[in-house]
């Protein structure tokens, strides 16, 4: 009897445990929530915020509407110096004002990123652009000796070759009437990622159908619509009733190409530590990933397979993309402004003449006003038009308290509408930021590339790429836009794209 009666009381006290958890987990949960809530009632916020639900169900699902949706918020709110939003029982501020922005990111406190980024995690692990803490800083300073500008030099032989090869293929465009850019320019900046960063042609601009290229895009839309989608965050939820399988086909995809190509890479370095190795008679040229290799932290450790595959997935999605839709705007932008088209073709003539010789380093410290243009580009465009971060400690924003815990999303796209800072902000004048004009702009007020310690890393890469590429086209083209600006409707997923692309015609120069 007392067996029989202390078998029934072992399931019986696992029930009683297992119950006692759940209510204090549901305890703490609950606490957590109610004390965010009544921290931040201060906070202006939406119309329609339901405890629990908070404002998911008002999101628009469509990635242009949801963009449009937010834009409009923060046109609404432009007065109020910040906003707050709830999407399920996790809390948002956003921030559209130099001043706000900065409380957040020139404090190295804050330097976690948000909630939604765990979506990233699967395809790139916790790598530059997802990591926090201790493991960021050791990994950030290993890798800023990879962008020095010595070595991004060795690139330009890169991106000159893949620019003859994107000009190739827009002279097939040039008299025949109005046709997308978008594409040409995305493959272009593509190849040259991938040869950079891995050291590995995967000839893009000839091979859109690449299973690789393909892979790319799919899984960026993916994570941007989860993220857009609060009841798929809980990975059993996703997995069974969203694309979680399809999410995981296409991560094959891509992992499986890194893997392969770091570890082909791998074995040519073991076999030979010469950098002056010959390839089918020509210099062996570097690649990110051959410095990952040899990189190694202040206890002269090398980064594992693992850890470089983090950096070189990160490279991929953060180094092509943005730069290309970059490259996008600013050619729809020259070309819906023939003056400042035409400035950009006089500076290039006063530097290369009637030559087509290929780029260097000295050409691209001469070419100030293109560089404006791409700046100009960025402010009205900007590649990330948000971001996020996790507010690591209680602190206050403009006198609001924002509690631990809170995420804190920057709308670059409207913080670079200030009029304060930037008069008429719908205009296209890449005058404003000669040097001259910049005089007195507050730091935080532009941020195509962040700010703070979390800076982008690729920044110096991408300016450079950018000139490359928007030179070779002008030199060789006269450009004119085939859009209104209120045609493009830009939609805001991990990177501003046109909802339609951009549409141009081609002349060629003589």
């Amino acid at each position: 009897m007392a067996v029989l009666l202390g078998g029934n009381m072992i399931p019986s006290l696992g029930v009683s445990v297992f119950i006692a958890i759940l209510i204090y987990i549901t305890y703490k949960l609950l606490s957590s929530y109610l004390h965010k809530w009544f921290e931040m009632k201060p906070i202006p916020e939406l119309g329609g915020t339901y405890p629990f639900i908070g404002n998911a169900l008002q999101f628009k699902t469509n990635a242009g509407d949801f963009f449009r949706q937010i834009e409009d918020y923060t046109r609404e709110f432009c007065d109020a110096p910040l906003l707050k939003l709830w999407i399920g029982p996790v809390p948002f501020v956003i921030l559209f004002h130099a001043e706000t922005v900065e409380t957040v990111l020139s404090n190295p406190v804050h330097m976690d990123k948000a909630q939604a980024y765990n979506f990233l995690h699967p395809w790139l692990g916790t790598g530059l652009l997802t990591s926090t803490g201790r493991k960021w800083r050791q990994r950030r300073k290993m890798l800023t000796p990879t962008f020095h500008f010595s070595i991004l030099t060795d690139f330009l032989e890169v991106m000159n070759e893949q620019a003859d090869i994107l000009v190739e293929k827009l002279e097939k465009q040039a008299g025949k009437g109005p046709f997308n850019c978008f594409s040409h320019i995305t493959l272009c900046a593509l190849d040259i990622i991938c040869e950079t960063a891995m050291g590995k042609k995967i000839y893009a601009q000839s091979n859109s159908e690449s299973e690789y290229v393909k892979s790319v895009y799919k899984m960026s839309d993916i994570i941007s619509r989860r993220q857009r989608t609060p009841w798929f965050w809980p990975d059993f939820v996703y997995n069974y009733f969203g694309e979680g399988r399809e999410h995981d086909k296409t991560l094959k995809v891509l992992h499986s190409f890194t893997y392969n190509v770091i570890h082909e890479r791998a074995e040519k370095i073991s076999d030979t530590e010469s950098d002056s190795d010959s390839d089918q008679g020509t210099k062996k040229r570097r690649a990110f990933l051959d410095m990952l290799l040899k990189t190694t932290d202040e206890n002269g450790n090398t980064m594992s397979h693992q850890d470089i595959q983090e950096e070189v997935d990160t490279f991929m999605f953060r180094g092509h993309d943005t730069t290309a839709a970059s490259m996008n705007w600013a050619i729809h932008l020259l070309g819906s402004h023939p003056e400042a088209h035409g400035k950009v073709q006089q500076e290039l003539q006063e530097v290369f003449g009637t030559s087509d010789r290929a780029i260097n380093t000295e050409d691209l410290k001469k070419l100030k006003y293109l560089e404006c243009v791409i700046k100009e580009a960025l402010r009205l465009f900007p590649s990330v038009p948000f971001f996020a971060r996790r507010i690591c400690e209680d602190c206050h924003i403009n006198g609001f308290k924002v509690p631990e815990g809170a995420n804190a999303t920057i709308i670059t796209y409207t913080l670079h509408r200030d009029p304060r800072y930037f008069p008429e902000p719908e205009e296209f004048r890449p005058e404003r930021f000669l040097p001259e004009n910049s005089v007195g702009r507050p730091p935080y007020a532009y941020l195509p590339f962040s700010a703070g310690l979390r800076n982008c890393i690729g920044q110096r890469f991408a300016l450079m790429e950018e000139k490359v590429i928007l030179a070779s086209i002008l030199r060789n083209f006269n450009v004119e836009a085939c859009q209104k600006r209120e045609e493009l409707r830009p939609v805001g997923e991990l990177i501003l794209r046109p909802e339609k692309g951009i549409w141009i015609t081609l002349e060629k120069r003589t």
